[in-house]
């Protein structure tokens, strides 16, 4: 289930028309070849190199998870910026989600794990879809929005909640980059494991507006009513 949230949420990002560093539809050929992979990835705040060793940490994790049970890979979504590990998904069982999360805090050169992973009856529903959906939606909010570096951000949707996690040039970067998210339909809640980075601060970026908070030469419209979805950031 947990490749199948991807997948979906790729396809659905290859129809944006990215301009990522000069070059039309970077982030899509980035997830379908090596060499172009390279050049997403050294666009980000982690670099290549630093994008390299997570994807091998996100690796191991998935292995092990396997190898205690293929059930766990299915239903558990690794996330890995930076060397932190954010697990999410629907486990049948407490002991399941301390399973996940033993074999992730034991993977070489993890330094922060935030386990997220939800324990739910046997029928339970979940729109997997409509996740991939919301996740689609939100990379597109972000990488429209040019107070916004959408490079430095991952997102996993699981069962309406949305996940934020990467770096942030600015605290109101982040709040923009959260206030967006928040007002995607079906969002039921943002929450962000999002790091300041220190550096160059983004040049004149006003405060969010929580009535309206894309630009307005973004082209997408939201609504001008409260926002639905609260937003829970969490210390790191």
């Amino acid at each position: 289930m947990a490749r199948f949230r991807s997948t979906l949420a790729l396809a659905a990002i290859i129809v944006l028309p990215l301009a990522l560093g000069g070059c039309a539809g970077l982030l899509v050929v980035g997830g379908l070849g090596a060499a172009a992979g390279g050049g997403y990835a050294a666009a980000q705040e982690r670099g290549v190199g630093g994008a390299a060793d997570d994807f091998t940490i996100k690796t191991d994790i998935e292995r092990e998870l396997i190898k205690a049970d293929p059930r766990l890979q299915q239903a558990v979504t690794t996330t890995v910026y930076g060397g932190r590990v954010l697990l999410t998904g629907r486990v049948a069982s407490p002991d399941m989600k301390m399973t996940a999360q033993q074999i992730a805090g034991r993977v070489h050169d993890v330094r922060a794990l935030y386990d997220e992973i939800e324990v739910v009856q046997a029928g339970g529903t979940w729109d997997e879809a409509k996740d991939a959906w919301i996740t689609a939606r939100v990379r597109s909010e972000l990488v429209f929005d040019a107070d916004v570096r959408s490079v430095n951000y991952t997102i996993d949707t699981a069962n309406g909640s949305v996940y934020l996690i990467g770096s942030a040039r600015s605290q109101a970067e982040l709040d923009r980059a959260t206030q967006l998210a928040r007002y995607v339909p079906g969002v039921r809640r943002v929450v962000s494991y999002v790091e300041i980075r220190q550096g160059s601060p983004v040049a004149a970026i006003p405060p969010p507006n929580l009535g309206n908070p894309g630009p307005a030469n973004s082209g997408l419209s939201r609504p001008s009513a409260a926002p639905r979805a609260p937003i829970e950031v969490q210390k790191l």
